[in-house]
């Protein structure tokens, strides 16, 4: 293998409608984490758990979400960023590969929005495949100076945890409608594809390119989301899909 496939999603909590008509969409949101052959699925809004939702859907986990996501064999990291009344959620990493180690940074810029990373190391193997690849995995703020301030506190986080010469995914949602953080990525050595823009938001009517996959250390081939069908009843952002080759 010498190339391999990253998808980011962002869930909505596992849940999609309002009021009477909510309805728990984790059954279909498992068989769509399949359907994208993925080697490595970053998820943003993961539940961990929730008082309330878990007396009302019978089919609620036993475990955090990101568990119940997961294709056979895969391996699961999860960490949650905000703790609410009922519950919590966060960020997860499904994993074709090992994941050899796992960590969580706190980058919430105020008090009311509770911000975090998720840094996983895995053991890739195949042709071509380096010892390690570092994924992070984030969902940044609704205001464009908190997000400009959570990328500087990214490339801080980077420069003790990453290895410069080490192949390195960030992935995630980072509410960035304006295109504004393309710069300040590069700036961490950090790319999408050239010229990229690939409409996530809303599902239903995709126009904003919210969700994101930067790399460093590899070469992103192709980036695309799928559409049609029934993505848009599963969450209210389409998945990302990203095309990455290993570099000698």
């Amino acid at each position: 293998m010498t190339t391999l496939r990253v998808a980011t999603y962002n869930i909505h909590k596992g849940v999609q409608g309002l009021g009477p008509l909510k309805r728990l969409e984790l059954h279909n949101l498992a068989r769509a984490v399949a359907a994208l052959q993925a080697d490595v699925v970053c998820l943003q809004e993961v539940r961990g758990w929730h008082r309330r939702l878990q007396r009302r859907f019978q089919q609620w986990p036993a475990g955090d979400q990101a568990q119940a996501l997961a294709p056979p064999g895969f391996e699961v990291a999860y960490h949650a960023n905000a703790l609410t009344r009922d519950g919590e959620h966060g960020n997860a990493v499904l994993s074709r590969w090992p994941i050899v180690a796992q960590t969580q940074h706190d980058v919430s810029d105020h008090g009311f929005e509770q911000r975090g990373l998720l840094h996983v190391t895995l053991a890739p193997s195949g042709a071509g495949a380096p010892p390690t690849l570092h994924v992070i995995v984030l969902h940044l703020g609704l205001i464009h100076a908190s997000r400009q301030r959570q990328v500087q506190a990214l490339s801080r986080y980077l420069a003790q945890a990453v290895p410069a010469e080490a192949a390195l995914v960030v992935a995630g949602d980072f509410n960035d409608w304006g295109e504004r953080l393309h710069e300040p990525m590069a700036a961490l050595g950090l790319h999408t594809a050239p010229r990229a823009r690939v409409p996530t938001y809303p599902a239903r009517w995709p126009l904003l390119p919210l969700d994101r996959v930067y790399v460093r250390g590899l070469a992103l081939r192709a980036l695309w989301a799928p559409h049609g069908g029934h993505w848009p009843r599963w969450s209210d952002h389409l998945p990302l899909v990203a095309e990455l080759a290993w570099q000698p």
